[in-house]
């Protein structure tokens, strides 16, 4: 009975077990017009899985930073998980006014001065294309995540994500001017190394109005 008992006891706490996490590597190459790219220009990138079931997804903990600085975005480009918080300082000694029309994401911090910042809430999971309505050329770039698993490649384009739930799923790798690259892949088979290959087509700073709808007007030379 005894033996019987234990026997018991070890499947329930077998069964209560979290499936083995697995992991999944690679390397990213973009080129333009069939031309290979500086793989450090891969690290504008983001990768991330998406389970096949769907997984509970956190806030970040700490609030996520996307500054202006001599009239750009750093980062320009940024990844975070549903209901996180954005800051938008301003550290250049002008007005900037970030922005986005991004449906479900849309939001306006109005005017800053230098040293002044707005900060935003993102609740819904989507592309958010940010821009300022005084400078048409700064643009940035917002990924809003349902899911926790995701990472930036280094120098040379790797990546890694490592404790990733076994079963099927979607491996993504988005950069804002290509398609996003997307196969099927299962973490717990261990997979090796994925190469990615991305065909960068879409300008740097796409066509777009400003807050109001309307074109840009010409900026003055201020010399900054």
């Amino acid at each position: 009975m005894g033996a019987i008992r234990g026997g018991l006891l070890l499947l329930l706490a077998a069964s209560s077990m979290p499936l083995a996490a697995g992991s999944v590597s690679g390397r990213i190459e973009l080129f333009a017009e069939q031309r290979a790219l500086r793989a450090e220009e891969a690290r504008e990138a983001v990768v991330y899985f998406r389970p096949r079931s769907p997984v509970a997804v956190e806030p970040l903990a700490e609030v996520t930073v996307m500054t202006t600085r001599r009239k750009r975005f750093q980062p320009r480009t940024l990844a975070v998980t549903v209901g996180s918080r954005v800051r938008f300082p301003n550290e250049d000694p002008i007005l900037h006014n970030v922005f986005s029309s991004s449906a479900g994401n849309a939001f306006d911090v109005g005017l800053l001065g230098v040293g002044e910042h707005g900060e935003v809430v993102f609740d819904r999971a989507g592309y958010v294309r940010i821009y300022c309505n005084v400078h048409h050329a700064m643009v940035g770039h917002l990924l809003v995540l349902d899911t926790p698993h995701f990472t930036r490649p280094d120098a040379l384009g790797g990546f890694r994500l490592d404790g990733l739930p076994a079963g099927p799923g979607e491996l993504v790798v988005w950069h804002d001017r290509a398609r996003p690259w997307r196969q099927q892949v299962d973490p717990g088979q261990a997979p090796a190394a994925i190469a990615v290959r991305m065909e960068l087509s879409q300008r740097r700073v796409p066509p777009h109005m400003n807050k109001f709808g309307r074109p840009y007007e010409a900026a003055p030379r201020s010399g900054y």
